[in-house]
C-alpha cells in the first residue's frame, strides 16, 4: 500500500517542524547559557575565529598542520564543557536534540528510510488504529494494581511479567501473545503498553481492531481495481514486526474472516513475525466460532494470558461521574 504524494509531503513536513522546534529549543538554551555563564560566549566566538583564520591561511597557500587546529578546538571544547558543569548544566546541554537520534529527524539514514519514517507511513496508511493516541494513556509506567485482588491480581502480575519479557527479548526471541478475559480487565491496555515500548525501540507496529482489520481487507478484496492496493496491505500486515489484533470476536464472523485470520496467523508464523491477539472470548468460544486449525495455531504458537477482574473502564467512568456530580 503506497503513500500518495500528499501523504509523503505531510510526513516530510512533520520532520521539518521537528527540526525547527529543536533548533528553537537550542537557541533558547544558548541564550540561557550566555546570560548565566560569564566567558562562555567568548570561548565559543574564539572557536569560530581560529577556524576561520586557519581556513584563510590555507587558502593563501600556507602549509599548516591541521592537528594544531584540532588540538586548539578540542581544548576550547573542554573549557566550555567545564564551564557548563561548574555552572550546574550537563556537559551536553548545548548539543542539538532530536526526536529520532538515528536519522537526526531527517527520516533517512543514507538512502534508506529510517525506522521512524516507516512507522509514520504505517500510521498514515492505517490511521484507523489510532495507536499513537492510545499510547499516551497506556504504558508500563501507568500500570496500577489497585483494581485487582486475589487470583485476579496474581493473573495480572503474571501477564505483566510476560509482557515485559516479551518486550525485553523481542530482538532475540520469536513470541506471540493471546490475551483473553472479560470486558474491561486490561487486555488492550497491556498490549498497548507493549506496542509503546517497541515503538520507542524503533520497531514497526500495526494495531487494528479486529473489525477494522477485516473491513479493510474486505473493502479491497472485492474490488478488482484494488488488487495492487491489496497486495500492499497484505505485505504490511504480514511483514510488520508486531501486529496487534484487538477485540477478536467483535467483527462479523463469516467464512471470509476465518480464512483471512488463518492466512494472517499462518503467514506471520512462517515469517517469524510476532502477533498479539486480545479477545473477550474464552478459548472454547474461539474454537467454536472460528475453526480447529485457527485454534490449533493459537494453542501451539501463542502464550495464553488470562486476565480476570472487574470492568476497570466502568469503574473509572463511575468515578469520573461521581467527581463531576460532587463539583
Amino acid at each position: 500500500m503506497a503513500l500518495t504524494n500528499a501523504q509523503f509531503d505531510e510526513i516530510m513536513h512533520t520532520y521539518e517542524e521537528m527540526r525547527s522546534l529543536h533548533r528553537q529549543e537550542l537557541e533558547e538554551r544558548k541564550r540561557s547559557v550566555y546570560e548565566s555563564i560569564p566567558g562562555y560566549k567568548e570561548l565559543e566566538d574564539k572557536s569560530s575565529t581560529i577556524s576561520v583564520d586557519f581556513g584563510k591561511r590555507l587558502l593563501s597557500g600556507e602549509r599548516l598542520d591541521r592537528s594544531i587546529l584540532r588540538h586548539q578546538l578540542a581544548e576550547l571544547a573542554r573549557q566550555k564543557k567545564l564551564l557548563l558543569i561548574e555552572s550546574g548544566f550537563s556537559d551536553d546541554y548545548l548539543d542539538m536534540g532530536y526526536s529520532c537520534p538515528h536519522c537526526k529527524d531527517t527520516g533517512y539514514i543514507g538512502n534508506e528510510k529510517c525506522h521512524c519514517f516507516k512507522q509514520k507511513i504505517i500510521e498514515k496508511l492505517y490511521d484507523r488504529s489510532n495507536l499513537k493516541e492510545m499510547a499516551k494513556t497506556a504504558n508500563f509506567k501507568l500500570v496500577n494494581e489497585k483494581y485487582y485482588q486475589g487470583d485476579d491480581l496474581q493473573r495480572f502480575r503474571g501477564a505483566l511479567k510476560t509482557a515485559e519479557l516479551f518486550v525485553n527479548s523481542f530482538n532475540s526471541d520469536y513470541q506471540n501473545l493471546f490475551i483473553y478475559g472479560t470486558v474491561g480487565v486490561g487486555k488492550s491496555f497491556l498490549s498497548t503498553c507493549v506496542a509503546n515500548e517497541l515503538l520507542k525501540k524503533g520497531h514497526s507496529v500495526i494495531y487494528f481492531s479486529s473489525s477494522g482489520l477485516f473491513e479493510l481487507l474486505a473493502e479491497n478484496s472485492f474490488d478488482y481495481k484494488n488488487k495492487q492496493e491489496l497486495r500492499g496491505i497484505y505485505d504490511d500486515i504480514y511483514n510488520c514486526e508486531l501486529l496487534i489484533i484487538d477485540d477478536l470476536g467483535t467483527e462479523r464472523t463469516n467464512s471470509f474472516v476465518s480464512s483471512e485470520l488463518f492466512a494472517c496467523l499462518n503467514e506471520r508464523d512462517l515469517r517469524k513475525k510476532s502477533t498479539i491477539i486480545n479477545t473477550n472470548l474464552s478459548l472454547e468460544e474461539v474454537q467454536i466460532i472460528y475453526s480447529d486449525r485457527i485454534f490449533s495455531r493459537v494453542a501451539s504458537n501463542y502464550k495464553l494470558l488470562k486476565l480476570s477482574g472487574p470492568d476497570i473502564r466502568k469503574i473509572k467512568k463511575i468515578a469520573i461521574k461521581e467527581s463531576e456530580d460532587f463539583q
